[in-house]
């Protein structure tokens, strides 16, 4: 019997458990709803000076935030072209899928990546990454490009550790950081850490559709893009900052999202920063707690390394993740991240981050045990009320 077609209504909301895209709370929607202004008159002036004012409390950082229509990878792209010139050498960190297509795009921008190889199982190797700026005596490197949670792994990165190995190498390499699956959800410190580029995308933590990616850039940051000799139009931080002095952009901005960002940084601001990363904290220790209870293999392998927004699972040999994901969609109208690269059809990828509660997490986890027993994985019951046991007993 065929539980889900295209033109078959299902009853209640479609979950939506990948790593983002997240679901997009209804008080943002309603923002998002209002009539489109002027992006020219004072009214919008006003509104781009307080989402750019409030945006540095949630990167954490005094210094310039700039707002792009496009996606993380735009971010990505911007923070590259802005501070390096072709040939510049950057030393990268394969932690997963995304540190991987970041990687391909600098070398298509005639950068030259040097790699420091991971298992895919843990963040980045802040002692590699120490040896190798201890090496290069001659500052070949110009930039370290560290992805802060891999979003295909489940793994997270410690930035921290990571500045204080640039440091005590006293290396004067930039530090660029993709936050896009981090930011608003797990803490996260630009200034404190001493990060040049933070790098980030409106879809995951901040709530909002995606569409809109962001760079936070440091002063050293901006001293790199004057003498920057990469190709740039579109991507320049140099009209964006002047136009955002008075809240204005240098080309049409994406109105509507920015309504909707407004609302989001004012939601996350009400609950208040700590509370939101203790809630990502708590529900990715319930998830991985049912995960264990199933007899399941958590993907990251070191504990250190857990993410707050999202689980990857291992499924045993010769069982699909695929598989999986496609019976939960059917029978449960719910969507499960997918494996990717290396990890493909290997594992299943829980998001728990966002607008999301413990009544979401229970029936999210509840569907993936349903869906073990539906497609025939060797399980253990009881995932699900483990994970209500430890949220119960707060």
């Amino acid at each position: 019997m065929a539980y889900f077609t295209q033109n078959t209504h299902r009853a209640g909301r479609h979950f939506l458990q990948i790593p983002g895209p997240t679901n997009v709370p209804d008080r943002v929607l309603r923002a998002m709803d209002n009539p489109t202004m002027d992006h020219r008159g004072p009214d919008f002036g006003v509104l781009g000076r307080q989402i750019l004012g409030n945006l540095k409390r949630i990167f954490q950082t005094g210094q310039p935030v700039v707002i792009f229509p496009a996606s993380g990878t735009g971010a990505w792209e911007a923070a590259l072209v802005n501070t390096l010139s072709p040939g510049d050498h950057v030393l990268m960190c394969r932690t997963g899928w995304f540190a991987a297509l970041w990687q391909e795009m600098a070398e298509r921008l005639g950068l030259v990546p040097e790699f420091i190889e991971t298992d895919w199982r843990r963040g980045a190797d802040v002692a590699a990454i120490g040896e190798a700026l201890a090496a290069d005596t001659a500052h070949r490197l110009k930039a370290v490009c560290v992805v802060h949670n891999e979003t295909s792994t489940g793994c997270t990165s410690r930035i921290a550790e990571v500045r204080a190995a640039m440091d005590a190498a006293a290396h004067p390499a930039l530090l660029m950081v993709d936050t896009i699956s981090s930011l608003g959800s797990i803490d996260y410190r630009h200034d404190e850490w001493g990060v040049d580029v933070t790098i980030a995308g409106s879809q995951k933590g901040l709530m909002l559709p995606p569409g809109l990616s962001f760079n936070a850039i440091s002063r050293k940051a901006i001293a790199a893009s004057h003498q920057a000799k990469s190709v740039r139009s579109y991507w320049d931080w140099a009209p964006m900052l002047v136009a955002n002095e008075g809240g204005y952009f240098p080309y049409t901005p994406a109105t509507n999202l920015l309504y909707g960002l407004d609302t989001a940084i004012e939601m996350l601001l009400e609950e208040g920063l700590p509370a939101v990363f203790a809630r990502h904290d708590r529900h990715a220790e319930a998830t991985r707690r049912a995960v264990r209870a199933w007899g399941l293999e958590i993907q990251c392998a070191d504990p250190r390394h857990y993410s707050s927004v999202l689980t990857a699972v291992r499924l045993p040999e010769g069982h699909s993740a695929d598989a999986l994901r496609a019976a939960i969609l059917e029978r449960f109208n719910m969507s499960l991240g997918n494996g990717l690269g290396p990890l493909k059809d290997c594992v299943f990828r829980i998001g728990h981050l966002g607008d999301f509660s413990d009544l979401q997490l229970m029936g999210t986890l509840s569907g993936v045990e349903m869906g073990l027993r539906v497609a025939g994985v060797p399980y253990r019951p009881g995932g699900a009320q483990a994970a209500m046991d430890y949220l119960s007993a707060d």
